[in-house]
This record gives structure tokens, C-alpha cells and sequence, in this order.
């Protein structure tokens, strides 16, 4: 089942942590995959950057939350556990508790960045003079969303744009044009480095062979390129993989082949059996953006963490 959203998890943990006890954040995270039924496969999916999985960027930031809100607080590294505000809570506590609700606890308010000129200026409400507590801004931003997922979501949609304007441009470019841009671009991947390796050894005419790559220096070890670019629309299908095989049966190296389309179930099916690398539009223009192949850097952003690693030297 798909991970719950940070806002979700906030409700259920504060409910786990009511008896008052510390508790480390992997106990939460147990705690949490139990509460929702979570399979180990749920936990383990990882963010588009690969760098941190869903669950325990979405539990993170929902422990956050409640602890800019004064639920919670965090004791010691790692650690957490429900303070009085929190035990307040649980008394009125909403099934879901999102940032809308979050939004009463001055704290909180601060930390999202709202205005207290902005609260109303008529003065308390009775509820106000009795419990201490503020009602709801109604500017609060109520995202599903963690920073995390928001950026994430950004850059795919970014890099889907940019795909999308590579392969504008690489469409523009004549077919020869094209057998000689793979082959370059195999040479920035690392096959054949040495100098001359990416240069086409052409096969024109040659049975549908558009080019070799020497992965090594003597030759012994040689990529047949089949590179074919072609409308969006046009699937290429098991039979123009299978003349692709017959083309390079008994030369002794392996195949590629490379289209500006898409394959078809039957093509993909039948170059695995053949040890046949199938490389679509998508993927040439994913290894051309990872190989700064064709594209430039317009601006880097650095997200950190702390490393808990230089503090821990500083602990007794």
C-alpha cells in the first residue's frame, strides 16, 4: 500500500507516545509500520533521489511538526517523547491532525512562518481564555506534501521538461546525425574511452548495423550499435530485434539497439532472451542528463543534514 502522507502519521504517534515514555524514532517507525500495516516493501521505497525512503522522511517530518508545536520534544538525539501541551492534546485529538490544526500552537505558526499581526484582532474567544490555545490561521499552508516530497515532485517535473526538450532536439538532428550522437554518447558513458573508441566504424548497408565500439584496445571485445530514430509513434516491435540479432549472430560481440520510440512487450521479451540491450527514448535521454551529455548545469541546489558523527566526539 502506498506510504501514508507526514500528516497522517501525526494523530497515531502522538497516540504511541501518551504513556510517556522516551522512545527512539526506530521505535516510532516500528510503531507506525504496525499501526498502518505497512509491508517491508512499503518501507523501503526510496525518494526519487534515492537518498532516504518515504516512511522515514514522512515519519521524520511529522515528528518535527509536532515537536515545532510543542506536542513533543526530543530529549536526546534520537529520541522523543510527548510533553504536557501533547498530553493536552490527546484529550480533543482529531483522527487526522494536519497543519490546519497544528496552526493553533503560537509555535508552530512561528515556524511555518505566519504573521501573529495576522491572528484575529478582536481578541480571544472564550475557548481562547480557557484553554490557552489559539484558533486556527487560516492562511496556514495545509500541504500534503513534506518539503522533501515537494522538492522531490519539482525535480521530476523538471527533469520530465528537460527530457521532453532533448528529445525536441534530437529529433531535429538527420539520422546519420543520430548514429554518430550514440555512439558519442556511449564514449561519455565509459565504452571504448581510449582515443578513436567512440567513433563509428560504419556499417552501412551492412544488414541494419549502424556502428561498432571497441571496448578494448585490440578489439576483441566490440558493441554492435543498431540506432534507428523514429516518431514517438512508432513501436518497434520483435521482428526488427530479430533482424537486429540475425544481423550480428557469429560476430562474437553484443548488441544495442537504440530508437528515439519505444519497444514493444513481444521486442522486450525477445532481446532478453538474446542478451539484447534495448535502449528507448526515455532511457537515451535519462543517460544523456546523467552524462551531461548534451545538457549544462543552470543552477545547484544543496540540501543537508546533520552529521551526527562530528557530535557524537563530543559526548562523555
Amino acid at each position: 500500500m502506498p506510504v501514508p502522507k507526514y500528516y497522517e502519521f501525526q494523530a497515531p504517534m502522538l497516540r504511541f507516545l501518551s504513556d510517556g515514555q522516551s522512545r527512539k524514532i526506530k521505535e516510532v517507525r516500528e510503531a507506525m509500520k504496525a499501526y498502518f500495516n505497512l509491508s517491508d516493501d512499503d518501507v523501503a521505497e526510496l525518494l526519487p533521489s534515492k537518498q532516504q525512503t518515504y516512511f522515514a522522511n514522512r515519519v521524520g517530518w511529522a515528528s518535527t511538526y509536532l515537536s515545532k508545536a510543542g506536542l513533543i520534544d526530543k530529549p536526546r538525539r534520537g529520541e522523543v517523547v510527548i510533553t504536557e501541551e501533547g498530553k493536552k492534546a490527546l484529550e480533543n485529538l482529531p483522527e487526522v491532525v494536519d497543519s490546519q490544526w497544528l496552526s493553533r500552537y503560537s509555535s508552530f505558526r512561528e515556524f511555518v512562518g505566519e504573521d501573529e499581526t495576522e491572528q484575529n484582532t478582536a481578541g480571544k474567544t472564550a475557548a481562547e481564555e480557557e484553554t490557552g490555545v489559539s484558533q486556527p490561521v487560516e492562511k496556514i499552508d495545509d500541504s500534503t506534501e513534506t518539503p522533501d516530497d515537494a522538492f522531490e515532485n519539482a525535480f521530476q517535473k523538471i527533469h520530465r521538461e528537460l527530457q521532453d526538450a532533448l528529445m525536441e532536439e534530437v529529433m531535429r538532428i538527420s539520422p546519420k546525425a543520430f548514429e554518430q550522437m550514440v555512439l558519442d554518447l556511449m564514449a561519455k558513458m565509459g565504452y571504448g574511452t581510449f582515443e578513436n573508441a567512440g567513433r563509428t566504424t560504419s556499417y552501412a548497408g551492412d544488414e541494419g548495423i549502424d556502428g561498432i565500439i571497441m571496448e578494448d584496445k585490440l578489439g576483441f571485445d566490440l558493441i554492435y550499435i543498431q540506432a534507428k530514430k523514429w516518431g514517438k509513434d512508432h513501436v518497434v516491435g520483435r521482428p526488427e530485434v530479430q533482424a537486429f540479432v540475425g544481423a550480428i549472430a557469429g560476430k562474437g560481440g553484443q548488441g544495442l539497439f537504440v530508437t528515439t520510440s519505444s519497444f514493444s512487450r513481444q521486442a522486450k521479451e525477445y532481446a532478453e532472451k538474446q542478451h539484447i540491450i534495448l535502449m528507448d527514448g526515455e532511457k537515451l535521454t535519462n543517460y544523456m542528463i546523467e552524462y551531461n551529455f548534451g545538457v549544462r548545469t543552470r543552477k545547484v541546489f544543496e540540501i543537508k543534514a546533520v552529521d551526527t558523527d562530528v557530535f557524537n566526539e563530543y559526548e562523555e
